[in-house]
């Protein structure tokens, strides 16, 4: 068997609301709730687990990055502009407004109501050209 993440569970403040957030940006569908959690299942079969924090429990941001097509990205990206959101090209959030092109390939993060940092890819890390912007 090979090794594969499965799901990871992703804290927030309200679940379901956390859930849709991600799904509509990214296209993908809210799971029917199961347990404590509330799933979002990406295209490779992995889970996010959406779970509440506890009362007063600080959530501590992680980050979630995507690979997507040439088209999924123009799609999505288009959905982060309509949203309003800012959206930069580093995960440092010092290039607010732009994208990169990293690897030859496109990306973008925003953060979703949580503070987790998202990011969509159109080339893995290390994949193509060593030039980044």
């Amino acid at each position: 068997m090979t090794v594969q993440l499965n799901h990871t569970i992703v804290q927030a403040r309200d679940k379901r609301a956390s859930a849709e957030f991600l799904a509509g940006l990214l296209g993908l569908e809210v799971q029917p709730e199961f347990g404590p959690f509330v799933p979002v299942t990406a295209g490779n079969d992995v889970t996010l687990d959406f779970a509440d924090s506890g009362e007063g429990e600080e959530i501590i941001a992680r980050h979630f990055a995507f690979l997507v097509s040439e088209g999924e990205f123009d799609t999505i990206f288009g959905r982060i502009q309509q949203a309003g959101l800012t959206y930069y090209a580093d995960p440092y959030r010092t290039r607010p407004g732009e994208i990169n092109h990293n690897d030859g390939g496109r990306g973008v993060y925003w953060l979703d109501p949580d503070g987790h940092v998202l990011e969509i890819i159109t080339r893995p890390y290390g994949s193509g050209s060593a030039a980044t912007d």
